[in-house]
């Protein structure tokens, strides 16, 4: 009870008394008055509050779930890949990188294989593990949850995305649709590597060196730096040599992109 309540219970009962010298009934009526607008005024001011704090604990969840939301969970494949350190310096990345134990784990059986590429690979993992952990852009941190209910890791990582509303960043074909099919979403870094190649036409030239011979009859094949194939026609005769070339045609698929030529006349 403020002051405003107390000065309006005195003026109601000053009041009251001064009109009960002509009806005494009037005196009693007033005190009764003034303490039920105080305590209607309580209530209100009581139910003001609990409003408030529930609106305050909602914006709490909401800005909880907007923060979990920015956590990316890292997969074997794309750690193995290595360019996620890379993408991780330049900023585009939000959030926190979450390595889940179980991950880690699975990179450490890979590096201890009896497989010498299987061990390189781990290792090359874990090198790249260690150069997150020692970016300053990136913050990464070690998930302990775990399911051991569940055998396979791919399984383990879409459940707990699901758990975390957090997205997978992967490389990996087969955990993108049954992590979409179950409603976690997906960054895959092969996408984004193919979205960021520089755009080729129908017409424009370039210089390739041919690499190889292509699948058909008479097909050379080179590549840009970006891993990019590119086809020529009647190439075959070109081996080992860089030549000028006209697009022809550019085929987008899931696995990357193809670029087919001829040989500028």
């Amino acid at each position: 009870m403020n002051f405003l309540n107390i000065l309006f219970i005195i003026l109601c009962a000053a009041l009251g008394y001064y009109i009960g010298h002509f009806e005494p009934s009037f005196a009693v009526l007033g005190g009764l008055v003034a303490i039920g607008v105080v305590i209607i005024e309580q209530a209100i001011r009581s139910v003001g509050h609990a409003m408030k704090g529930e609106e305050q604990i909602l914006q709490g969840e909401i800005e909880k779930t907007e923060t979990v939301s920015a956590v990316k969970l890292l997969d074997t494949s794309v750690i193995i890949d290595g360019r996620i350190a890379d993408v991780g310096e330049t900023g585009f990345i939000e959030g926190t990188l979450v390595i889940p134990r179980f991950v880690l784990q699975e990179l450490q059986r890979i590096a201890d294989s009896d497989d010498p590429l299987k061990r390189n690979r781990g290792r090359r993992g874990l090198d790249i593990l260690n150069k997150l952990q020692q970016s300053k852009v990136v913050k990464v941190q070690i998930q302990d949850k775990d399911f051991p209910e569940i055998k396979e890791v791919d399984a383990k990582l879409v459940k707990l995305g699901s758990l975390l509303n957090a997205k997978i960043i992967t490389n990996d074909f087969n955990l993108n649709k049954v992590a979409q099919f179950q409603g976690v979403k997906v960054l895959n870094l092969n996408e984004l590597s193919n979205v960021v190649k520089p755009v080729v036409l129908p017409g424009e030239e370039m210089s390739v060196f041919v690499a190889k011979e292509g699948k058909d009859a008479k097909q050379g094949v080179a590549y840009l730096d970006d891993g990019t194939m590119v086809v020529i026609e009647d190439g075959k005769h070109y081996i080992s040599k860089t030549i000028n070339v006209v697009v022809t045609s550019v085929l987008q698929t899931p696995a990357g992109r193809m670029i087919f030529t001829k040989i500028r006349e």
